[in-house]
């Protein structure tokens, strides 16, 4: 990788910590998402769902 004349060690350095946040972010992200949905929010969901069927 070639650097520019004004790039510097601190600028490649900000990068590669930049770079390592959006890893570990992803990975949060992805274990969120696969995470269960727990069951009381789910009955939730459900009498959301009903209430909505019977026109209330």
């Amino acid at each position: 990788m070639r650097r520019k004349p004004d790039e510097g060690p601190a600028l490649e350095e900000a990068r590669l910590r930049q770079q390592a946040i959006g890893v570990k972010l992803r990975h949060l992200f992805d274990e969120v998402v696969n995470e269960p949905v727990p069951d009381e929010f789910l009955d939730i969901l459900r009498r959301a769902d009903d209430r909505r069927g019977d026109g209330a």
